[in-house]
């Protein structure tokens, strides 16, 4: 008697969570077609997975949300690591978010959900303030402490976090090579870490780093006593 082989399961994909999906309108597919063109591959599939991540959270929560401005968030919110839109002296979110805003204005947006969604991206890396703002906001942030820091792993099914790393796959050592992609788009600005936690990569990866110290400012300002 032939032993039983065992079937191959196949592969979840979107369609098994449902509740989600890339938008499909016209300014979407501008976004899609932009950020892919812009960002490397990694940086495009981390934050097609922030947007799925965060679009879930919101189900999973009960909060209202539109979809379009999320994933407009979700998008643009690594950006400024780009060539194309990093400043000398800004913060790499805010860079990110005055792409976003740009993009934005172009598209006749309106002022208040323009400035939602910069917000959103502003705020992606400060944690405990944007999940008591609006839904837009807490999960761009949701979205990315699920992809980079797993801090909400659990709170999603298997057969979620499966189906949204095959349609936007993670690179077989993501952690290292993510931690990188943040060094090389914010080594050349130092000093926009002080005080986030884009610090803590600078740290890692150079050995003459020194981070600004918050009591060493006050110490040092020509206020007396």
């Amino acid at each position: 008697m032939s032993p039983t082989k065992t079937r191959p399961q196949p592969k979840r994909d979107l369609n098994d969570i449902a509740v989600v999906r890339i938008p499909d309108s016209k300014l979407a597919r501008e976004i899609t077609e932009i950020v892919r063109d812009t960002e490397s591959e990694l940086l495009f599939n981390h934050s097609s997975r922030v947007y799925l991540f965060g679009a879930l959270a919101g189900e999973h929560r009960g909060l209202k949300f539109d979809p379009e401005l999320l994933y407009t968030g979700a998008m643009f919110h690594d950006m400024g690591l780009t060539e194309v839109h990093s400043s000398a002296d800004e913060r790499f979110e805010v860079d990110g978010a005055n792409a976003a805003r740009d993009f934005l204005k172009r598209h006749g947006i309106t002022q208040t959900d323009i400035e939602m969604v910069w917000t959103a991206i502003a705020l992606h890396t400060t944690p405990g303030i944007p999940k008591h703002m609006h839904p837009v906001v807490a999960l761009v942030t949701a979205g990315v402490e699920m992809d980079v820091l797993g801090l909400s792993y659990g709170e999603y099914s298997d057969a979620e976090r499966e189906a949204i790393v095959n349609a936007f796959p993670r690179t077989p050592h993501f952690k290292e090579d993510i931690i990188q992609a943040f060094y090389d788009g914010i080594k050349h600005k130092p000093d926009t870490t002080f005080g986030n936690v884009k610090a803590d990569v600078l740290a890692d990866k150079d050995p003459h780093f020194h981070r600004g110290n918050f009591c060493s400012v006050i110490r040092g300002s020509h206020w007396q006593g």
